[in-house]
Parts: C-alpha cells; sequence; structure tokens
C-alpha cells in the first residue's frame, strides 16, 4: 500500500464491503462531509470529491506539516462506519478495506481527475447532468459563498473559472489512462 507522503496530491477513493450502499438518505451524505472537514482538512488540502451511493472519489494534496494523515483518513472511515452502523442498527465493516490511493505526478492528469470526479454521477446514470448533482465539488468550487475547498487552486489549475466551466461540459469523454486508474481491482 502506498504511504501518503507530504506535499503530494492524492486520488483516495474506496466502495462499500461487498459493493453495498454507503450512503443511504441525504443526512448520510452530509454527515459524511461533515466528517471529512473535521478529519481531512486539518492534514489535507481538498481539491474536489464526490459521493455516489456505494462508493466515493476525493482528490487532496497532503499539508507540508501533516503527521499521519493515513490515521486521519482511517479515523474518517471509522467514524463514518461507527455513525451508520448506529443509526441503522447494523454490524461490521462498511468499506471495502483498505481505501484505495494513488499518488499523482503531473499537472494534466491532476486536471482530468478532477473532471473525471465531477462527471462520475452522469457516468454512473446517477443523475442526466453532473452540474445537479448536490453531493460533488463541482457546484461549491463555482459557487462564490465560502468554501473549506482549495478552490483558488483549482481555477488557477484551469486558468480561470470559465475555462473549468467549458473543460467540463466538453470533456463527456475522458482519457482512457485516466479510467484505467480509477477502477476498482
Amino acid at each position: 500500500m502506498e504511504k501518503l507522503e507530504n506535499d503530494f496530491f492524492y486520488h483516495i477513493y474506496n466502495r462499500g464491503n461487498n459493493k453495498q450502499d454507503l450512503f443511504l438518505e441525504e443526512e448520510n451524505y452530509l454527515h459524511f462531509l461533515k466528517l471529512l472537514k473535521t478529519h481531512l482538512l486539518p492534514v489535507a488540502d481538498v481539491y474536489s470529491y464526490c459521493l455516489l451511493k456505494n462508493h466515493f472519489h476525493i482528490l487532496v494534496r497532503i499539508k507540508e506539516e501533516a503527521v499521519h494523515p493515513s490515521k486521519n483518513l482511517s479515523n474518517l472511515f471509522n467514524a463514518y462506519t461507527k455513525a451508520l452502523n448506529k443509526k441503522y442498527n447494523r454490524t461490521g465493516s462498511l468499506f471495502q478495506r483498505p481505501f484505495k490511493r494513488k499518488r499523482l505526478t503531473n499537472e494534466d492528469y491532476l486536471k482530468q481527475l478532477i473532471v473525471y470526479i465531477h462527471l462520475n454521477p452522469e457516468a454512473h446514470n446517477l443523475i442526466d447532468d453532473f452540474q445537479d448533482y448536490p453531493y460533488s465539488s463541482f457546484l461549491s468550487l463555482l459557487s462564490a459563498k465560502e468554501t473549506s475547498l482549495a478552490r483558488a487552486e483549482v481555477m488557477n489549475l484551469f486558468d480561470n473559472k470559465s475555462n473549468f466551466e467549458f473543460v467540463h461540459r466538453n470533456s463527456k469523454t475522458i482519457n482512457n489512462e485516466v479510467l484505467k486508474a480509477l477502477t476498482f481491482e
């Protein structure tokens, strides 16, 4: 398993154990995002995310001063599992173990991954237009409201907000190399 190293970008993803749903109702998505802020923001900048019924994608840059970022991710997943187990009177693991991580090594891949993450709900036929999906970072990145996301950094990657939107709307087909790297195996 690849160690999370400081000052690098990582694609963090996982799915439900036995492909079961991770999110059963809106409250679950919101609770996961609250836990993400609590556990992940102290050690990482979040560039994008998408929460789907049975899996999720998070793109982060581990902070230079972070200490044991894997522990924070583990705490996030454990806290969410405990909350779901308690709420729905279930037992056992919720996530496929261990969580997947892939270190990003170039800016083109980074940009493609941001777009891929946002297009995921449409690619999985959960919604007709990815721009309407409420559990991804796409709308928050475009919003003028305060956010915990690394909005300025993301917009700089795409040069500006207009180009960010343009690239997303015109990227219905993603590079096969990106798709191959993102599969659950």
